[in-house]
C-alpha cells in the first residue's frame, strides 16, 4: 500500500514549545501534510508564558560554551550529533525569520527584543492558524491506538514529575529513565543566613560536600535557603544524587571563587593598612556588609567585633575558611514547586539517534523534554527543544517523500 502525501496525517501529542516548533515546521516543509496538535489541558504554551521570568529565554549564544556537557548534564552527546542538523544559530536565524527579533544579554542568554513571552506565542499561534494546523485543547492521548487514523505520531508531551504520563510508552517497549526534577532552589538549615535574603553575590563557587558537583555564578539568598543561577546549574548536574538523598546534604560556598592563601593574603594586608579599624566596619573582599557581617559571626562569634590588629592567627585561618568553605546543610528543595525541568524520560537507547524515530515503534518520534535531555538554566532547555523538534520534523519529511515516491512501504 503507497500513500499520497496529500493524504498523510501527523500527530503531535504535546502543545508545548517542542510540539509547536515541530508542527509550524512540518507544514512549511509540506504544506500537504495535515497536522493535529493534542494538548490535554486547556492551555498551549504555558510553559513558554512563564520562562525566562515571562520573558521566555530562547536560547543561548553558547559564546562561553566549551563543552556541551557542561549545560548539558543529560544527552549532551546527542545534542552534539543533532547540532549538526539544527542549532543555536539557526534558531536565532529561524525567530528573526519569523517575525521576532532576538537580542542577546550581556550573560549571553537570547530573548526576544520585547523581552516578552507572548512575541514567541503569538508567533506560533499566528503561523499555526496561518497553516491550518488543527490544535485540539483537553484531549489526552494515552495510547497509540487513539491515534490509528494518524501515519506519524510525534511525541512532545514534555517532562512528567511523577512518571504517569510516560507509562504508556513503557508498555510499548520504551525504556525509560526515572524523572525527578531539576533546576530548582535549596532549603538551608540556618535561620542566620536566611536573615539575609535578598543578598545577592555575584560571583560564587558552589559545592555538595564530598561529592564532584560544583557551578559556579550568581547566589541569591532567600528566606528558605539560596537560589540563583549558580544554585539552579547545580541542582541540574546532581538532579539524581540529590533526588537519591532526599534532598538533605551539605552545601559548601565559596564566597569569593579565590583560594586560601589569596583570601588571606588580603586580610594580612587589611591588618597591616588599618589596624586601628573594627573588622564590622568594612568588608575588604567586596562582599556586602551584611554578608560580612554574618560571616564574620559565623567565624569568630563575639571576636567578630575586635579590631584587624587584635586577629590571632586562629581568627585569620577561621575567617578564611569561612569565606571560601562554608558549610550549610540542606533540608530540601525550595518550600514551593518553582522546577521547571524533570530529568529522565525515554531513554537515548530507545530511539534512532539520527532522526529520534522509535526503535520499538515504526514511524512514532519523539522531541523536547520527553527524551532524557535536560540542561542548565539559560536557554538551554528550549533550544533541546528546537533541535530535536527541527529533526523530528525532517525525519518525517524524509518518510513521507520515500513512501510518495514509492521508496518506502507504507
Amino acid at each position: 500500500m503507497f500513500m499520497k502525501a496529500g493524504q498523510m496525517k501527523t500527530a503531535v501529542i504535546g502543545g508545548g514549545a517542542a510540539g509547536f516548533f515541530l508542527a509550524v515546521n512540518l507544514k512549511e516543509a509540506m504544506p500537504e501534510m495535515e497536522v493535529t496538535i493534542f494538548e490535554r489541558s486547556h492551555r498551549v504554551l504555558s510553559k513558554v508564558a512563564v520562562s525566562g521570568g515571562g520573558r521566555c529565554n530562547c536560547t543561548n549564544s553558547f559564546a562561553e560554551v566549551r563543552d556541551l556537557s557542561a549545560v548539558y548534564p543529560r544527552g549532551h552527546r546527542l545534542m552534539k550529533r543533532l547540532f549538526k542538523t539544527f542549532d543555536y544559530r539557526d534558531v536565532y536565524q529561524w525567530f528573526e525569520h519569523h517575525g521576532v527579533p532576538l537580542v542577546t544579554q550581556d550573560d549571553e542568554c537570547v530573548f526576544p527584543a520585547t523581552q516578552d513571552s507572548r512575541a514567541v506565542i503569538d508567533c506560533f499561534l499566528s503561523l499555526a492558524r496561518r497553516h491550518r494546523i488543527d490544535i485540539r485543547q483537553g484531549e489526552k492521548v494515552s495510547s497509540l491506538a487513539d491515534l490509528s487514523d494518524y501515519d506519524f505520531v510525534a511525541v512532545t508531551t514534555g517532562g512528567s514529575p511523577t512518571g504517569e504520563g510516560l507509562k504508556w510508552l513503557a508498555q510499548l517497549g520504551h525504556e525509560l529513565e526515572p524523572p525527578v526534577p531539576s533546576l530548582y532552589s535549596l532549603r538551608i538549615g540556618n535561620e542566620r543566613l536566611c536573615e539575609l535574603m535578598g543578598t545577592v553575590v555575584n560571583d560564587v563557587t558552589v559545592r555538595l560536600s564530598g561529592t564532584k558537583f560544583r557551578a559556579d555564578g550568581p547566589l541569591l539568598i532567600t528566606h528558605w535557603g539560596v537560589s540563583g543561577p549558580a544554585i539552579l546549574k547545580l541542582s541540574s548536574y546532581a538532579a539524581r544524587f540529590l533526588a537519591d538523598s532526599d534532598y538533605r546534604t551539605s552545601l559548601s560556598i565559596n564566597w569569593l571563587q579565590r583560594d586560601e592563601s589569596s583570601v588571606q593574603a588580603t586580610l594580612t594586608e587589611t591588618v597591616s593598612r588599618q589596624p586601628q579599624k573594627q573588622l564590622t566596619t568594612q568588608c575588604p573582599l567586596g562582599l556586602s556588609l551584611r554578608l560580612w557581617n554574618h560571616l564574620l559571626a559565623e567565624a569568630l562569634g563575639p571576636r567578630s567585633q575586635i579590631r584587624w590588629m587584635d586577629m590571632s592567627r586562629k581568627d585569620m585561618n577561621r575567617l578564611t575558611n569561612i569565606l571560601v568553605n562554608a558549610t550549610y546543610p540542606v533540608t530540601g528543595r525550595a518550600p514551593f514547586k518553582d522546577e521547571f525541568v524533570t530529568c529522565g524520560g525515554v531513554s537515548l537507547k530507545s530511539v534512532d539517534p539520527a532522526t529520534l524515530e522509535s526503535r520499538h515503534v515504526p514511524r512514532l518520534y519523539f522531541a523536547g523534554e520527553v527524551l532524557d535531555i535536560d540542561g542548565i538554566t539559560g536557554g538551554f532547555n528550549f533550544q533541546a527543544a528546537w533541535t530535536t523538534a527541527y529533526v523530528v520534523q525532517q525525519s518525517i519529511k524524509t518518510a513521507a517523500d520515500a513512501i510518495n515516491a514509492g521508496v518506502l512501504r507504507y
